[in-house]
């Protein structure tokens, strides 16, 4: 059953998460006006009171050389093997702007006061395409191409232009010719110190550019470019190490169809964006298709060391999930229970439906996150040598603080996790009887990543009725839930249900909006995410009906995966990466800016 979307972004969030890596560049023709806005001011310092040269040279140089560059750069990039869209190539020309305009200033204002000591004004003008050649060039070989003869020339194309234009307005001395192919050679090279600086940790590491990745980042977030996905993947192949994995699906059939399939591959929906098994519960269930009725992909204990790098690899543990889909038969045990807890402060809870007890894991409200496969193993199997009936662990993944919440192998927390499963279990096995069994399902979808910080597969509800008892669970396809943001849904959910539970897919395709981590509950208002997770819980109920549960596995063996050395490392370097760069930025513009300075001053 599905209902219809109605996200309510109307109530601010209550707190907002890390600046992240993506943001959007203004529209065009606002970007436009504010480059012309900031023109006007520096042609204002240049001139300033000689209004008609003033005027001119706000048309036909600062003006004129900005709207080359913001209107004529993507078509000249594309010509070059290179891509730029029409909105950053605008905010583009806005941002060098904002960087000329204290350089003016400053300069004009030591003119004021010491004319005769510093440089003219006609000296000014021709400085300021250093700083914004500089830049332009940064920008354009990472976003654009990575090559410098390919973007060199639309990097000096508004610099071309405005030179020739001031040189028109005022006649050139040789000294300002001379100074003006100083400012952009020095500038040049500064703009290859600060690139192969930045680049270093990278190519040290992995051999690889980090630069020539930005591209394919950029058209993967932007448009799902294949080959774009297809550069990415290939950069996280390289590195990724087999594993064996195992598929495991929890089906609920009506006359001889599954209506729900509760999937449950020990694969971490990472690393970002669509890469790899990141988008894991949209991929799944499309490859699953309708003969597995309403698939609910939650989180397995797993972490970034089973990520798959490439779509390759999520197709291997798809076709093994289809294998397993069409080999499930009915169980052999009649016996079900609710959801129920050992006891108070326990991590686990579990619900036996036939032979499988299923768990779901929590250390709401305190801060819960990934739990390492390693713990997960070893809990499956201590159990099963003391003769448990099979179990199927989730890691509800309810309740996000940064930085807090993981369960490791060998940790005290990993040690009560045992212990609490093992008691959840025993709980649950005691609590079981035999009769009939009542499921019910429900998705919505029609959500924003950007929104409401919900990914494609919307929220779906799984509602199982055992012996007059009903538990409700909403599954929420995003990347954890605001701390807090557990105990009001689940009060909510059980004004329709007897025990109820919230989680979420831990989905990393929410990651690719400003904000990066995107947890549930920070994009959309908290009211309205209860209303929503209980209304869809409501229509899950409503679909009950009786039905037949089958569980089986499957083994996945020699499956790619990143592994627990590569995201260290790739997070190590890209620290470096951003401390390289942003130690090198000024320092570099100051490099450029002295320099230039020495050449102006030397040339008065």
């Amino acid at each position: 059953m599905s209902g219809s979307p109605a996200p309510d972004t109307a109530a601010a969030p209550t707190h907002r998460s890390r600046s992240g890596i993506f943001f959007r560049a203004p529209p065009v023709h606002v970007g436009i006006l504010l480059v012309l806005a900031g023109s006007l001011a520096l042609a204002t310092l240049v001139w300033w009171p000689d209004v008609p040269r003033l005027l001119e040279g706000f048309v036909f140089a600062f003006a004129l050389s900005a709207l080359v560059a913001a209107l004529a750069t993507p078509a000249f990039a594309a010509v070059l093997g290179g891509r730029f869209e029409p909105r950053r190539s605008a905010f583009l020309s806005l941002t060098i702007v904002v960087l000329e305009l204290p350089i003016a200033a400053l300069w004009r204002l030591a003119w004021q006061f010491a004319p005769a000591q510093v440089p003219s004004l006609e000296v000014l003008a021709v400085f300021l395409v250093g700083p914004a050649f500089w830049f332009r060039h940064l920008t354009l070989y990472g976003v654009s191409r990575p090559s410098h003869a390919r973007t060199l020339p639309a990097s000096l194309l508004p610099s071309v232009v405005y030179l020739a234009a001031l040189f028109v307005l005022t006649p050139p001395t040789v000294a300002l010719v001379v100074d003006a192919i100083a400012f952009l050679v020095l500038a040049f090279v500064s703009a290859i110190v600060l690139l192969h600086a930045a680049d270093r940790p990278m190519r040290r590491e992995f051999q690889t550019s980090g630069v020539s990745l930005i591209r394919p980042l950029l058209d993967h977030v932007g448009s799902r470019d294949p080959a774009a996905t297809g550069a990415l993947e290939a950069f996280f192949v390289k590195g990724a190490i087999p594993a064996d994995l195992k598929v495991g699906l929890l089906s609920f059939f009506r006359a001889g169809r599954a209506h729900a399939t509760v999937a449950l591959p020990t694969v971490h929906p990472g690393p970002f964006a669509a890469l790899g098994a990141s988008d894991l519960p949209r991929k799944l269930s499309e490859q699953l298709g309708p003969s597995a009725g309403t698939v609910l992909v939650p989180h397995t204990p797993s972490d970034h060391d089973l990520d798959l790098p490439s779509e390759a690899e999520v197709e291997r543990v798809a076709s093994a999930a289809r294998e397993v889909l069409g080999a499930l038969g009915p169980s052999t045990d009649p016996r079900s229970s609710p959801l129920v807890s050992p006891y108070p402060g326990s991590l686990a809870r579990a619900q036996m439906l036939g032979g499988t007890v299923l768990v779901i894991v929590s250390q709401a409200p305190a801060p819960t996150d990934d739990i390492a496969y390693s713990v997960a193993d070893r809990i499956v199997r201590e159990l099963a040598l003391e003769g448990a009936p099979t179990i199927a662990l989730v890691d509800a993944h309810n309740s996000y603080v940064e930085g807090f919440g993981d369960i490791a192998y060998g940790t005290p927390i990993a040690e009560k996790l045992l212990l609490d499963v093992r008691a959840a279990v025993r709980a649950a096995t005691e609590a079981a009887r035999p009769g009939p069994l009542e499921v019910g399902v429900a998705a919505r979808g029609g959500y924003s990543i950007g929104g409401q910080g919900i990914g494609p597969q919307g929220i779906r509800a799984l509602a199982v009725r055992a012996g007059g008892t009903t538990s409700g669970y909403v599954l929420i396809d995003g990347n954890n839930l605001v701390l807090g943001q557990r105990e009001p849904i689940v009060r909510a959910l059980r004004t329709l249900a007897d025990e109820a539970e919230v989680m979420t897919t831990d989905n990393h395709v929410v990651h690719e909006v400003d904000g990066g981590i995107n947890p549930v509950g920070e994009r959309i208002a908290p009211e309205a995410l209860v209303r929503e997770a209980r209304e869809v819980l409501a229509n899950a109920i409503a679909d009950l009906g009786p039905a037949e549960v089958r569980f089986g596995t499957k083994d996945v063996p020699g499956v790619r995966v990143l592994g627990p050395g590569l995201t260290a490392r790739l997070l190590t370097s890209l620290g470096d990466t951003l401390a390289m760069f942003a130690n090198m930025f000024p320092a570099t513009l100051l490099l450029l800016l002295t320099s230039a300075l020495v050449v102006a001053f030397a040339l008065k």
